[in-house]
């Protein structure tokens, strides 16, 4: 219904940010990721999900559109609901719940809330096919679809990483040049395109 929100924030609570935009103030439970990056009295942008239900008419707002992209591919696993959907990526980044899934790191999933081993493990087998396959870190890595794999390991996750977060593979081919790819770890390769990206 809303692609997204761009107003004044005027309240900044635990899990909840207002928008103001014309004077009307949106309630929008988000992530205390994305709360991290807001600030009160400044014009911030919510990309928005709206969960209509009979007895409630809920938005969900995220301060990117990567960061959306992972709630609602979460939302789409047995079991996970707004709430814990919200738990964990309140403990992770786009980028790191993204690693995470492609490389079955159950261990970051269970430092949400309420988000035990049995859940974190649904969430990676059934996120994996969606997000390119099992990715072996150590040796090949099974690019998504219609996408080459770059040489090297490091590279390779990152380049796949990068791709679930909905970007082209000339934009991360792009993005990554001139990263030192022998020095950086693979969380520092997905940073390192994103902020090459938000810059260009």
């Amino acid at each position: 219904m809303f692609y997204y929100l761009t107003g004044k924030i005027t309240v900044m609570e635990a899990n909840l940010a207002v928008v103001d935009c014309g004077g009307v103030g949106y309630a929008c439970h988000t992530t205390a990721y994305t709360l991290s990056r807001l600030h009160m009295g400044e014009e911030h942008r919510l990309y928005t999900y709206c969960n209509i239900r009979e007895d409630a008419f809920d938005i969900y707002g995220f301060g990117s559109r990567e960061e959306l992209r992972c709630f609602e591919l979460l939302l789409g696993v047995t079991g996970v609901g707004p709430k814990a959907a919200l738990a964990i990526l309140s403990v992770t980044t786009p980028d790191q719940f993204t690693l995470a899934v492609m490389t079955g790191d159950e261990k970051t999933m269970t430092m949400a809330p309420g988000v035990g081993k049995k859940l974190a493990q649904r969430i990676i087998l059934e996120l994996k096919d969606k997000m390119g396959g099992e990715l072996d870190v150590s040796a090949g890595v099974s690019a998504p679809a219609g996408m080459s794999a770059p040489v090297g390991g490091k590279t390779a996750t990152a380049t796949a990483a990068l791709a679930e977060l909905g970007y082209s593979q000339t934009e991360i081919a792009a993005a990554l040049k001139g990263a030192d790819t022998d020095k950086l770890s693979v969380e520092e390769l997905v940073r390192y395109a994103l902020r090459a990206m938000v810059l260009r």
